[in-house]
């Protein structure tokens, strides 16, 4: 039996985090994709629908694309959660923020789980397969 390698889409600005993160998650036996803006998540979600999304919260203007509101994570959860997609795929929001005005906000949002940069990385991926161990059998459940 071919089991297929659960795809994380990690959404942040820092490169830093981006690669930190998909070196553990790769060595995890997990496959990554990445994007550093809201623009760049919506593409990949499209084509790649992952079965999972690390997502951030705080991101910078979008100078590329001429300013304006600056994509944040709550608003790219209101988009994911409106696309047929990802509608249903679990997002685990990552940020530096603050704890106290984020997490409940995000959690009520809809997130799976909520992690405070520095990330615990036993933590974070405990809470992968967690999440995974369980969506991926729903999904993946014969008919």
């Amino acid at each position: 039996m071919d089991l297929k390698k659960a795809l994380i889409l990690i959404v942040d600005d820092n490169e830093v985090v981006l690669k930190t993160l998909s070196m553990k998650l790769t060595a995890n036996d997990y496959e990554v994709v990445t994007a550093l803006d809201g623009s760049q998540a919506l593409s990949v979600v499209r084509r790649q629908r992952p079965d999972l999304i690390l997502l951030d919260i705080s991101f910078p203007p979008d100078v590329g694309h001429g300013g304006g509101v600056p994509w944040d994570g709550f608003r790219m959860i209101e988009w994911f959660s409106r696309m047929d997609e990802v509608k249903t795929t679990p997002v685990i929001i990552i940020t530096a923020g603050d704890a106290a005005k984020y997490k409940d906000r995000a959690l009520a949002a809809g997130a799976a789980a909520f992690f405070q940069k520095p990330i615990n990385n036993d933590e974070l991926l405990a809470t992968i397969n967690k999440i995974l161990g369980t969506h991926v059998e729903e999904t993946t459940a014969p008919a």
